[in-house]
């Protein structure tokens, strides 16, 4: 690619993505002289902010909201491409009761004993208030749920004392200080998220911008980022 015109890419992303696309982009800025500026907030202001038609050339979240965004018409139909699979992981504070997590069975038992429980705003919360239904946990805990603010790490809030457990994303978790994270949710509950890439309305009509986000996810969808992505806490798709 000529780095004399090659233009910068301006993306959005949802938190749980935001170590490793920065990673995965400066790699592929010193591979290419193609520039990628992704700006990471909570994945619901990230998905309201393209729904209300601000001008990005590529947008990861969570597949779900890619695919409704395409519905809704601002991200152009079949464009989603599949880039990781994102577990969920719990976190006490670091030099607390570490509590056994490693059966659905287990991990009820310390639902219950928790005096407050964190979770976020993203796909990670959403199935997690519908597993505590489906448990018939639903009232017993609900007056005990605290949320981050979109953006906030859940992690902090363990790190505070705000909560005895959090429930978010394991790429989001690693990263925080003064929590210990006791695994992933046991997999029968099936927690995972696939984060995907969708493609705006109006990037068919910029070609160099369009030629740099196909090399991006091309990029992103390599051998050479596996590495890169389980050292962020996901898995290659």
């Amino acid at each position: 690619m000529n780095t004399e015109t090659t233009p910068t890419l301006r993306g959005i992303s949802s938190m749980a993505t935001r170590q490793v696309l920065a990673e995965l982009a400066s790699a592929f800025e010193r591979r290419t002289g193609c520039a990628v500026a992704i700006e990471s907030v909570g994945g619901v202001d990230a998905a309201q902010r393209v729904a209300a038609g601000e001008a990005f050339d590529v947008v990861v979240l969570a597949s779900d909201a890619i695919d409704r965004l395409i519905a809704a018409g601002h991200l152009q139909a079949g464009s989603r491409v599949d880039l990781v699979r994102s577990s969920v992981a719990v976190a006490a504070r670091q030099g607390a009761a570490q509590p056994d997590i490693g059966t659905e069975a287990a991990l009820q038992q310390a639902v219950r004993a928790a005096r407050r429980i964190g979770y976020s705003t993203g796909p990670s919360g959403t199935a997690l208030v519908a597993l505590f239904e489906r448990w018939g946990m639903g009232d017993a805990v609900r007056e005990r749920l605290v949320q981050a603010r979109p953006g906030v790490p859940v992690g902090s809030l363990v790190a505070q004392g705000e909560a005895d457990l959090g429930f978010q994303q394991l790429s989001e978790l690693i990263h925080v200080q003064g929590i210990a994270v006791l695994g992933t949710m046991p997999a029968e509950l099936n927690f995972d998220t696939i984060f995907s890439a969708g493609l705006p309305m109006g990037l068919a009509g910029r070609p160099e911008q369009a030629a740099c986000v196909r090399a991006l996810l091309d990029f992103l969808n390599s051998p050479d980022a596996e590495a890169a992505k389980r050292r962020q806490g996901m898995e290659p798709i």
